[in-house]
């Protein structure tokens, strides 16, 4: 193949986790599973704080944002893996691997922007609760929500325009259930130093710059806990932000897992499996985190179901009636 003539029209391979026909029906089921929980429990928290006024807080503003961007994310890798796994195929056009690329970078830099956001949140809930109406009132929420969105969008349409710009000298193999933009650099054989460059500046600048403002405002935070007197005071500050703190966590956690096992190990299959942890099981925790340890949302949750469970013997009551 002449490189740049023909990579458009070019067919790419997503090799996955197993070359081995008998676990494709496991594999299949696994990821059917995980994808429905994560498409109903995010789907559920986003009707929830939208039936429920109570929960129409900034608090709960970003967080329906986050749960709708898990979804998105999720649907983006997921569903195309189960359509190769379908039809014994490893196939995915060049189109639409930058396509996927594209979403992948965008939704990834959104979660991590609407962390940051939600950070900012708990720290003005916290640190100044006597102001917390005036300072996040609806105009800022939409604001933050909004420059989160477009910073993402332009970064990940930067990212894709520039692999647009590669050329495959060879069959391109991708280690992955999905195009990973690192990956496919790493396979091009035109020149990649400036798509590294961008890469790494981009981690540092939008990956580094939320996770020092969460761990400013989180610093801030424990401040001001340790100077309320009462401890059942202290217990119940923390408890606002033990969820939001507990996705950061498991969302930084395992971006550096990734990056650890594939910067360890050259396993086409481990790196695979690490990638796993923030693509799907992340977005799909992040519900039961929420749901469980958030009194508010627990509430909410008993409310529309006591809802439905009222309305139900009122429905088949009206269908007996002659």
């Amino acid at each position: 193949m002449e490189p740049g003539n023909n990579t458009q029209s070019s067919e790419l391979f997503l090799l996955g986790f197993s070359e081995d026909p008998e676990l494709e029906p496991l594999i299949f089921g696994l990821f059917l599973c995980m994808y429905l929980i994560t498409v109903f429990g995010n789907l559920l928290i986003i009707l929830v704080i939208i039936s429920d006024f109570h929960l129409h807080t900034p608090m709960y503003f970003f967080l329906s944002n986050l749960s709708f961007v898990d979804i998105s994310f999720t649907s983006t890798t997921i569903p195309k893996m189960l359509q190769n796994i379908e039809n014994q195929s490893k196939v995915i056009t060049y189109e639409g691997c930058i396509v996927q690329v594209y979403f992948c970078i965008f939704l990834a830099g959104l979660d991590d922007f609407l962390l940051i956001v939600m950070a900012y949140d708990r720290f003005v809930a916290i640190c100044h609760p006597l102001h917390y109406t005036v300072i996040m009132n609806p105009r800022l929420c939409g604001l933050l929500v909004l420059v989160s969105w477009m910073v993402s969008a332009m970064h990940s349409l930067l990212q894709s325009l520039m692999a647009l710009q590669l050329t495959f000298c060879t069959k391109v193999e991708i280690p992955q259930f999905f195009c990973e933009l690192n990956q496919m650099v790493q396979l091009a054989c035109s020149d990649t130093f400036l798509n590294n460059m961008v890469m790494y500046l981009a981690s540092v600048l939008l990956a580094g710059g939320p996770f020092a403002g969460i761990l400013y405002s989180y610093s801030k935070i424990v401040s001001s806990i340790r100077r309320i007197s009462s401890t059942q005071g202290k217990f119940k500050a923390f408890s606002t932000c033990a969820s939001h703190l507990s996705v950061v966590l498991l969302f930084y956690c395992t971006s550096l897992g990734v990056y650890l096992s594939s910067a360890a190990t050259h396993s086409s299959h481990s790196s695979a499996i690490a990638s796993v942890m923030y693509t799907v099981v992340t977005p799909m925790l992040n519900p039961f985190i929420y749901s469980l340890r958030n009194k508010d949302l627990k509430k909410a949750l008993k409310r529309v179901y006591g809802i439905i469970s009222i309305k139900r013997p009122i429905v088949l009551g009206q269908m007996k009636c002659p």
